[in-house]
């Protein structure tokens, strides 16, 4: 099921002022880790990210097998075939498990074009094909990232409120928005 969703997903052109573009969602390898470094070694991309920017190519080859390739449902976003960001779905456990958190991330240099909005919808998309037991996606967005917020209620997505003190980040902590989307809403 997974490749034909995939192939489906790989045509969908970007809506906006330059249709030439073509986002595409694929798995992420070790062969994209020079690409993969523009936005994991960005100071402005990881400031709202839990982790820390990278600093080697080293590291980010670790976080590539250790992470990424493991990882249930990790995606890099591509333009036109190159790598600018990734984005995944992470699953709830036991009681839980309907749930699941949606993370994305996009080389600075590529905000405010639509590819997010985009890459997000095409995630939606598919992980509720993907995981049929899945009936809501959560997405939590720092309330100092207006930016990302506005992606998701772009796609759909229903800011639910905001958590104040909600988790530790880079040693503070921080206030989220928290949003969700649910199958039903497909």
């Amino acid at each position: 099921m997974e490749s034909d969703t995939c192939s489906n997903l790989e045509n969908l052109k970007l809506s906006n002022k330059e249709d030439h573009d073509i986002i595409t969602l694929r798995l992420l390898d070790l062969t994209d880790v020079d690409d993969f470094m523009e936005w994991f070694g960005d100071d402005n991309v990881s400031k709202f990210c839990s982790w820390d920017t990278f600093k080697s190519k080293e590291d980010a080859i670790s976080y590539v097998v250790d992470v990424a390739i493991p990882h249930p449902w990790f995606k890099a976003i591509c333009l036109n075939g190159k790598p600018i960001g990734t984005i995944s779905v992470s699953p709830f456990h036991g009681t839980n498990k309907c749930r699941g958190e949606l993370g994305y991330v996009i080389a600075s240099k590529y905000w405010g074009k639509g590819i997010a909005t985009k890459a997000v919808k095409m995630a939606v998309s598919a992980i509720f094909v993907d995981w049929p037991h899945l009936e809501r996606l959560e997405a939590v967005v720092d309330v100092d990232n207006p930016g990302s917020q506005r992606v998701l209620e772009k796609v759909g997505f229903k800011k639910e409120g905001v958590l104040r003190k909600y988790y530790l980040l880079k040693g503070k902590t921080k206030d989220i928005v928290m949003f969700s989307i649910l199958s039903s809403d497909q």
